[in-house]
């Protein structure tokens, strides 16, 4: 049972500390689209996704209206679509013109899938989806892409690493006149997760049902609040605790709206990902968290150790509260969408080597930055080869969205909405292009023999 005091609480954390449920996210199996003809294929994907998906807007504004939990996002995943153009052939675009004109008939924001995962090596249709991402994302509005390179088990793919790179910068290329916004959609992993309800690198994993709900929840300005209320000379084991009792609480809501729109959809529930996402919107930051812990400006020495312990609070909490955690659930650093995040990297506070070190213990990795419009493309390989390292001997997700500000090499790129404004961070300069240029892979840890 509910008393006063909990139903205050949450009504205060939604009016004024940003809590909110991020997305609730529709995970679609295309396996039974595949065909040998790229026409009929696509019909087969629009026609699922619209059957599926036709209630999923609804549904979200219906709970929002009946809990008074605002749900900023309504999204759909899918199927890797590589593995349908390993079938049909043809040219890839045809797929992500259908996922967005699927997207825009049932109304949600965004739609992720346009994906392929080459961690050990390319198999039927991955190249050819990999190749046209850049002109995928310049025609659509709302599809989203990633690509797995590494993991854990298999290792680095360093032939796909040297792709990366260059469909990155091609990618921001084809949409320069829209501050670069293409790169901003696609997101480089290494051990991504077949759950992972957020954008931009959502896919639906062939190891999931037919069709799945998941949710995503989000409260940094949760978080933060329910820190500003604790004493500044609290010992570092009570922040902990506080984390952890903080985000059960955030994480029963997500459950809650997760269950009923399973039950309305008529649709499994999938998972609750418990991700401290944060927005540009004042109060909505990781940064000021970790400021609120103790640093004076997120970035200065500490920043790494205050992050380890805020994210693994954050999963202590959402596992205690749910049996279905799952996603990336953790914390997120997106430069460009956290105001505190924006601050530290114009004072010069927060540089990349640093957000680089602070990936090894958040939730996932670089993410929305903005880099400098000349950066060459063996550089951009070299920072998604760094990352996927640290994925790889840590046994976690590790990921890069970098955004080459082409025709700019100082200010910043201004992208709007959720996905905020960020400066342009300086890189070495020196060339990583011989390593890069070598391509082969870079085999698995010790740690991957586990049997």
């Amino acid at each position: 049972m509910f008393n006063l005091t909990d139903v205050m609480e949450t009504v205060t954390m939604i009016q004024d500390e940003n809590l909110d449920i991020r997305t609730i996210t529709m995970g679609i199996s295309l396996l039974d689209c595949a065909d040998s003809d790229i026409d009929k294929s696509c019909e087969k994907v629009y026609n699922k996704i619209v059957t599926k998906a036709k209630n999923l807007v609804a549904v979200g504004e219906k709970i929002e209206s009946k809990y008074g939990i605002p749900i900023v996002n309504k999204r759909i995943s899918v199927t890797p679509i590589s593995m349908l153009v390993g079938v049909s052939g043809g040219d890839p675009v045809k797929y992500a013109i259908a996922l967005d004109r699927a997207a825009k008939e049932v109304g949600v924001n965004f739609i992720g899938g346009f994906s392929a995962l080459v961690q050990k090596g390319f198999s039927a249709g991955d190249a050819e989806l990999i190749g046209a991402i850049p002109r995928a994302l310049a025609v659509t509005d709302l599809v989203c892409s990633s690509v797995n390179v590494g993991s854990t088990k298999a290792g680095i793919n360093m032939d796909a690493v040297a792709l990366m790179g260059r469909i990155v910068r091609e990618t921001a290329k084809l949409t320069q006149d829209r501050n670069c916004i293409g790169a901003a959609k696609l997101v480089v992993f290494c051990n991504a997760v077949e759950d992972n309800p957020f954008m931009a690198g959502a896919f639906h994993g062939v190891g999931e049902a037919d069709c799945v709900i998941n949710v995503g929840v989000s409260g940094p300005g949760v978080v933060r609040s329910a820190l500003s209320k604790l004493s500044k000379d609290a010992p570092l084991d009570e922040v902990a605790e506080l984390i952890k009792k903080t985000a059960f609480k955030i994480t029963r809501m997500g459950q809650l709206v997760g269950q009923e729109a399973s039950k309305m959809l008529g649709v499994p529930f999938g998972i609750v990902d418990l991700s401290l996402a944060p927005t540009p919107a004042v109060g909505d930051s990781v940064a000021h968290i970790l400021e609120e812990i103790g640093l004076e400006q997120c970035g200065t020495h500490g920043t790494t150790a205050a992050l380890a312990m805020l994210n693994d609070a954050v999963k202590k909490g959402g596992v205690m509260a749910s049996s279905s955690v799952g996603g990336l659930s953790g914390a997120f650093i997106p430069v460009s969408e956290d105001a505190g995040m924006i601050a530290a990297a114009k004072s010069g506070c927060l540089s990349i080597e640093k957000l680089e070190a602070m990936t090894a213990v958040c939730s996932v990795g670089l993410d929305m930055i903005v880099i400098p419009g000349d950066t060459p493309s063996e550089t951009i390989s070299a920072i998604i080869a760094d990352e996927a390292a640290i994925g790889m001997i840590n046994s976690k997700t590790t990921a890069v969205r970098v955004i080459p500000a082409i025709g700019i090499t100082e200010g910043e790129l201004d992208f709007g909405g959720l996905l905020g404004s960020g400066p342009i961070m300086p890189l070495n300069k020196k060339s990583p292009a011989t390593m890069i240029e070598r391509g082969g892979k870079i085999p698995a840890p010790i740690q991957s023999l586990k049997n």
